[in-house]
């Protein structure tokens, strides 16, 4: 199934709630969060108490990237704040595995994200824990970037590994999709779509009926 996932590092935290319930009756079915440490990323944004502040305007799944070094000390917080689904980098895991074991434990689905230039062998051996892999398209940061056009033959060689080790697992996409690229990476293989400032910038409703029109 195909989903859209708006990132709300895009909106406009001043009519955050406004915005959020509007991707929410528009048909969006996840929520992305990004929670980063100016650490593992140069910038800081959302953390438990923005969670908490914004899980009772909606039941949409909370999918939740969590941009940080060695975040394994944060699942139990963001999971209480109402996570659904927690993506670690495993750039910035030294125990990946642990960290994933943790994850699962808490009764969330687990997902490991991998930056543009890192490699898919390094889901090897933790592929049939995950429930996605989120593949960032664009350097992870910044919202408002480019898509990186190899990123294409990344969705699709790991869609391939997926369905030769028939596994079940969500392919996600974060960084420059827009809906003028939407289908092309639909076409590689992906299914969950993180989608910033193509949302929330101009009609946002119109914006995300688009982008499910096409997504159907």
């Amino acid at each position: 199934m195909n989903c859209l996932s708006p990132s709300i590092l895009a909106a406009d935290i001043s009519r955050l709630g406004e915005e959020i319930r509007m991707i929410d009756q528009a048909g969006a079915q996840y929520i992305h969060i990004d929670i980063m440490d100016g650490h593992f990323v140069p910038t800081i944004s959302f953390g438990g108490p923005l969670m908490n502040s914004i899980r009772g305007l909606t039941d949409r799944i909370f999918d939740v990237h969590l941009m940080v070094e060695e975040p394994a000390h944060l699942v139990e917080e963001i999971v209480a704040c109402g996570a659904d689904i927690i993506t670690v980098h495993a750039e910035g895991c030294v125990h990946l595995d642990r960290t994933i074991d943790k994850i699962k434990a808490q009764g969330v689905l687990a997902s490991v994200a991998l930056n543009p230039a890192t490699d898919l062998s390094c889901l090897e051996y933790i592929l049939p824990k995950l429930d996605m892999v989120l593949l960032m398209t664009v350097n992870p940061g910044y919202g408002g970037q480019t898509y990186i056009p190899y990123s294409t033959n990344k969705i699709r060689d790991l869609r391939r590994i997926i369905e030769e080790r028939q596994l079940r697992i969500d392919i996600e996409v974060d960084g420059g999709i827009n809906l003028s690229n939407v289908q092309e990476v639909l076409d590689a293989g992906a299914n969950i779509i993180v989608a910033g400032s193509a949302v929330f910038q101009g009609d946002i409703t119109a914006n995300v009926e688009e982008f499910l029109k096409i997504m159907r």
